[in-house]
Parts: structure tokens; sequence; C-alpha cells
């Protein structure tokens, strides 16, 4: 698979980890769209949030449990975003399903 979350999660390729346990990695955006740019995704390579079943649920069961751990480390008490972009018209450009933890300043409430 040439995915390069996957290669992110293998090592094969650099970051800058943030977090990490058995089934959750998470690390610095190269392209930060806030101060604080994070992106979170399962080890377990998944698409996109098309591809969560009753299978594989708990993996963002579990992701959802340590974004707020990742928020409190990283100071966000002002509060912060999380998004996760589902297919070429929403602008996923990589499909390894990953949510995007913005925080660090006042948002913008404008979609793209």
């Amino acid at each position: 698979m040439d995915c390069i979350f996957c290669k992110i999660v293998a090592g094969e390729i650099p970051s800058t980890t943030v977090y990490e346990d058995e089934l959750v990695y998470a690390f610095r955006d190269i392209n930060p769209m806030a101060p604080t740019h994070i992106l979170v995704i399962p080890k377990e390579h998944l698409g996109s949030v098309n591809d969560i079943t009753p299978y594989n649920s708990a993996v963002v069961a579990h992701i959802f449990e340590v974004i707020p751990q990742i928020a409190a480390a990283e100071n966000l008490t002002g509060g912060y975003r999380v998004v996760s972009n589902c297919g070429q018209d929403a602008g996923q450009t990589v499909h390894h399903l990953h949510f995007h933890i913005l925080g660090g300043k006042e948002l913008s409430l404008q979609m793209a």
C-alpha cells in the first residue's frame, strides 16, 4: 500500500510525534492551518469516515477519548476544532482516516 500515513506510522517517513499508543498515532501537520495543528490517525488503515463499521468503530471511539488529552497537553484551554474531511470534494488529500485538531487562536466560523 502506498499510503503516506501508513508510512509515517511505520517510521518510514519522519514526523513530529505528539501522542502514540497501540491504536493511535498523532503528529504535527507539516502545513499547519493554525498555531496548533495536529493529525490524529488510527494505526490501522481506514480510508475515510466512510470505512467505519461496527467492527472497527472502537478505534474511532478511542481517538475521541485521546483528542481531549492531546488538547490539554497542548494547552488549548480556549477551545479547539476537530475536523475530518471525507472524499475529494471535502478536501481529503490523504485517504487514511484522520482527524485534525486545530487551535491556539480564535478560529474563523467561515466554512470553505
